[in-house]
């Protein structure tokens, strides 16, 4: 318990003390964007790395050097909120993250998020969705990285189970030809999830996958990606599970 209060005041802290550090980075962007755009990024990977440090987890990567030097879609399974801090503090690159619309109404979270690229899903309104799906397409072609969890919402069922993956996702890759690389991970749900409101140290696998590029399959496997890549995220994930 003690865990969680230092994790929320941190993150209630940081939320108030960075707001003008936003201003900054605004200002900071009005000459040079890129400049601002990396800063943003290790602003926030250095609060997600305090805060994975305070749960105490322990985390064994593998596979993190075939991740290409190139803007990629990631795609992984979601059991915790903190999939999102464990990926997203390893990235090398300028990565947007799809979130559920929700998210919007927590305004400096929100402005922290569009400031690395997140982009925010409405699942109600296929049209609004689609218009998500085009902009991470263009962010692609711009050189920044997307990783979406295509299950389309936390899975809290059985540890090594998984929600079918929604394909529209997959329309990222197969429309602008950047390559898939799956990111399969192991007992993320106890750190928090399984007992909450209790954090607790644990040992979590991340595995990503080699990159696939959809150009490269065959007609076949291409029409049905998404259950391509769902196959071989629960192999893995299957796999790992007794490196746990």
């Amino acid at each position: 318990m003690f865990r969680f209060i230092c994790i929320v005041v941190f993150l209630i802290l940081y939320l108030i003390l960075t707001i003008p550090v936003l201003l900054v980075e605004w200002i900071i962007g009005k000459f040079n964007p890129y400049a601002r755009d990396i800063s943003s990024l290790r602003i926030v990977q250095w609060g997600f790395k305090v805060i994975l440090r305070m749960t105490g987890v322990n985390v064994t990567v593998i596979g993190e050097e075939d991740i290409p030097d190139e803007p990629v879609l990631f795609i992984g399974n979601h059991r915790s909120y903190f999939d999102i801090l464990l990926t997203y503090s390893r990235c090398k690159r300028l990565t947007g993250y799809i979130a559920k619309k929700e998210m919007e109404r927590y305004l400096t979270l929100a402005a922290w998020m569009r400031r690395v690229h997140c982009l925010f899903l409405d699942r109600k309104d296929p049209k609004e969705g689609l218009k998500t799906i085009l902009t991470a397409i263009d962010y692609i072609k711009n050189g920044i990285s997307i990783c979406i969890f295509p299950e389309g919402t936390r899975n809290d069922g059985e540890e090594l189970s998984m929600l079918p993956f929604k394909d529209g996702a997959f329309k990222i890759a197969t429309k602008s030809g950047c390559a898939i690389v799956p990111i399969s991970m192991n007992n993320t749900a106890e750190i928090f999830e399984n007992h909450f409101p209790k954090i607790k140290k644990t040992h979590v696998i991340i595995e990503y996958g080699k990159p696939i590029y959809p150009d490269e399959l065959d007609k076949n496997t291409k029409r049905h990606i998404g259950h391509y890549v769902e196959n071989i995220i629960r192999e893995t994930i299957h796999k790992n599970a007794g490196l746990v």
